[in-house]
């Protein structure tokens, strides 16, 4: 053997040493690895692996009941299959199998593949479909359907081969008895999925009562007392394969109900409001307008009552208005296009307190108040002409009436616009003459700030509009905010599109469109031009001069009970503060808006009606808006209660509600011709109860117990 054979088998020994060396190593790591991982932390792992074929399944709370003044029910619950599929396992299937798995699923719950798979996309991401994409949370599993039948849900349940990632469960969804056939829906509102926002922020307060399938208070009461009514979830912890399959259960911890929400509504004045307001409607609208020559269009309206005392709301409805029940449901795309459609009369909009309309002669109890306390007596007379001139322009009284020289009662019981047309021109000359001063005095803006007119009235329900009072401060930032729109028409030839009067505004608007003139003040006095006002605001306003000069919050929550019927929380009134009239004003104002009822424009409908014994208060309006009909109101009033009604586009005040309003006091007093039964009143007593519902162990909810008058 040479030298050189023997040096390469020693080499070669030599790498077989260093190889089975580090094969040994290896052997000796991965031995002290699976010993670790085995013996020292085992049990932590086994927990992490148990712990993944573990899911948490929210149980849904059942929400808190709505119920009225006497404990009918206004909202319940019902329970219902709901489909849901999770988007984390689907998420990690191929493609091919969750097409299937969709197809198949689509099937059996008769629901299209690509509807079932926009629902599953999140909100904000790539392909959302705003009112189908799902806004919760992206780990939550995602309703797909629900009100699914027995069989469906059996079917789905019994075959989780068949439907991985696909839990089928019983769900409490709202529910609407519709005592009376109410409809409500503007007062109670609705529900919608949690947006991720909201979650997001929801966690960061450690609010534990929501997660990524909640629903919650869009509107109405279910919005404003959202955080009583949804109860605390729950959860069901279960065991899943890697299927998605559920094995077993592991715990569960109980959902908390929520509150019941009792209301200061009455469901019998509310249905009973509801169907009059529909019928003034309908009625107008098969009445063909003397200045047009066309039937009404009486496109919307609203009604209000209200307790005088206390502002709590008896009853409040609003046309055009929509099912509660279809958010209830589900709502597709097209259902809520409709809601917010202007061809359908924006449904969503409730008129009583988001609604925006000029007042027209209700307004001029309120000038009449501002008046008497500016210098003017109730011995001032004042010459009611058929016409008053300003400048080149005549403003005349309705259908150019003349009745001489009357005081302010008689003013208010005709509804004379030339005696309130001289008052504001007079308070422009003395004050306000220069149109460029913002801060000119003026007693009848003053009045109609000091009455609530201009902001909110706070009512608990979201949402509510402020109005708007025309004064030269709001025309100043009006014309500020649209000089160059109107400028730019102006600066152009006219085209066949626009009109003379829109072309004539516009040039005169771009030149002085700031400047409060004359004519601004006198269709202030009378609640025309550009003042507008809510039909809850006109109803609080009435309210003070009813009570004295109380200006309340409205209220339509009174108390909140807890599912064992333990009151947990009452709603007092709320003074939102007073009107600085003297109560001589007050009650000179009073005098005049009974015989307004007797002698006046509203007597005419009421022919018959007991007034002895039910002494009711009322002003008419009838509200001039350019390119369309007039606006017809009624307010009215008692030593109870405070009863609204509009109609836009719907005619004289008196013509187009009249008849409604007097429908609504005979049931709210018990007249039957022309006596008055109390006990045939719709509310008990006559007078709504100070009391609440009494709730029963057994849950039942009976009316309140109340002394026979």
């Amino acid at each position: 053997m040479t030298p050189s054979t023997g040096n390469s088998s020693h080499r070669s020994r030599l790498r077989l040493i260093v190889i089975q060396a580090l094969a040994f190593s290896l052997l000796a790591t991965l031995a002290a690895r699976l010993y670790y991982l085995q013996v020292v932390t085992g049990e932590e792992y086994q927990g992490k692996a148990a712990s993944q074929s573990v899911r948490d399944v929210v149980v849904q709370p059942q929400r808190g009941l709505i119920v009225d003044a006497m404990g009918r029910p206004l909202v319940t619950n019902r329970l219902t299959w709901v489909a849901s599929i999770d988007r984390t396992l689907i998420g990690r299937m191929e493609p091919r199998v969750r097409r299937a798995l969709l197809n198949r699923v689509a099937r059996v719950i008769e629901e299209e593949p690509r509807r079932i798979a926009r629902k599953l996309v999140l909100c904000g991401t790539e392909g959302a479909k705003e009112g189908v994409c799902w806004n919760g949370s992206p780990y939550q599993p995602v309703p797909v359907a629900q009100d699914l039948d027995d069989a469906t849900a059996l079917r789905i349940n019994e075959q989780p081969e068949d439907f991985p990632g696909v839990v089928v469960v019983q769900q409490s969804v709202r529910d609407y008895p519709r005592p009376f056939d109410i409809n409500a829906a503007h007062l109670l509102g609705y529900l919608s999925p949690i947006t991720e926002d909201e979650l997001t922020a929801a966690e960061l307060g450690g609010d534990t009562s929501v997660h990524g399938a909640s629903v919650v208070g869009r509107a109405g009461v279910e919005k404003e007392y959202d955080a009583w009514l949804r109860g605390q979830p729950g959860y069901e912890r279960v065991k899943v394969n890697a299927n998605g399959e559920v094995i077993g259960e592991e715990a569960d911890v109980r959902a908390q109900p929520g509150d019941t929400l009792v209301t200061s509504i009455d469901a019998k004045v509310q249905g009973i409001v509801e169907h009059q307001l529909h019928k003034m409607i309908m009625t107008a609208r098969g009445t063909v307008d003397p200045v047009s020559g066309r039937p009404f269009e009486a496109d919307s309206g609203a009604a209000v009552v209200m307790d005088v005392n206390t502002g709590r709301i008896i009853a409040m409805a609003s046309q055009p208005t929509y099912d509660p029940e279809v958010w209830a449901d589900g709502i597709t795309q097209m259902q809520l296009k409709r809601l917010y459609s202007e061809a359908a009369g924006t449904p969503l909009l409730g008129r009583a307190m988001q609604g925006q309309f000029a007042p027209g002669s209700t307004w001029k109890p309120f000038m009449t108040a501002g008046a008497l306390t500016h210098g003017y007596t109730t011995d001032t007379r004042l010459n009611c002409s058929s016409a008053f001139t300003v400048g080149n322009r005549d403003f005349k009284n309705y259908e150019s009436g003349a009745y001489g020289y009357i005081s302010f009662a008689d003013a208010l019981r005709v509804s004379c616009n030339t005696f309130f047309y001289r008052i504001g021109y007079d308070y422009w000359q003395r004050f306000g003459s220069d149109v460029a001063d913002v801060d000119a005095k003026d007693p009848l803006v003053e009045q109609a700030l000091d009455f609530g007119f201009g902001s909110a009235t706070g009512i608990d329900i979201p949402g509510e509009s402020s109005g708007r009072i025309a004064d030269r401060k709001w025309k100043r930032d009006y014309y500020k905010s649209m000089k160059d729109y109107y400028c730019g028409i102006a600066d152009k030839p006219q085209d066949a599109k626009t009109s003379d009067f829109v072309y004539k505004f516009a040039y005169e608007f771009c030149i002085e469109g700031y400047a409060y003139r004359a004519g601004d003040a006198v269709n202030f006095a009378i609640g025309q031009g550009d003042t507008i006002v809510t039909p809850l605001q006109l109803a609080r306003a009435y309210g003070a001069i009813a009570n004295g000069g109380t200006l309340w919050e409205p209220r339509v929550g009174k108390a909140i009970v807890s599912p064992s019927g333990e009151v947990i929380r009452r709603i007092p009134p709320s003074k939102a503060g007073t009107v600085g009239v003297p109560n001589a004003v007050l009650s000179y104002i009073d005098d005049a808006l009974k015989e307004v009822s007797r002698t006046g424009t509203l007597s005419w409908k009421l022919g018959g009606f007991p007034l002895d014994d039910v002494v009711l208060r009322a002003k008419t309006g009838s509200a001039e808006v350019y390119g369309k009909q007039s606006t017809g109101w009624v307010a009215s009033y008692t030593d109870d209660y405070v009863v609204v009604m509009m109609i836009s586009q719907g005619g004289t005040g008196s013509g187009s509600t009249g008849d409604g309003i007097r429908k609504i006091w005979e049931a709210l007093y018990g007249v039957e011709g022309e006596t008055v039964v109390p006990r045939k009143a719709v509310i008990p007593g006559t007078v709504p109860p100070d009391d609440l519902p009494v709730f029963g162990r057994d849950g039942s909810i009976l009316p309140p117990a109340r002394e026979e008058d």
